[in-house]
């Protein structure tokens, strides 16, 4: 295995991770930095009114995401089964 197939590889692993995990981070920051500038508006500081929101956000958009996400990781994984048989 040469130098370039890891870093292709790690590259397709990296890519793979952000794409699966980043719908439910983004949703988790805009619902987190709405929240944020009501408090300042409203000088009302409490921790479960961020985290609340927050984690049901990100558990609706993991249901919305699930099978999009399963096929992504499934592609990944069946190529890399596909890579290592490959050498």
């Amino acid at each position: 295995m040469t130098p370039e197939q890891v870093i292709e590889i790690g590259e397709y692993a990296m890519r793979t991770v952000v794409l699966v995990a980043g719908p439910m981070l983004l949703a988790g920051m805009a619902v987190g930095l709405v929240i944020s500038i009501f408090q300042a508006a409203t000088q009302i500081n409490e921790m479960t009114m961020t985290f609340v929101p927050k984690i049901l956000t990100v558990f609706a958009v993991l249901i919305l995401s699930l099978p999009w996400a399963i096929g992504q990781l499934t592609g990944f994984t069946e190529d890399m089964f596909r890579r290592i048989a490959g050498m």
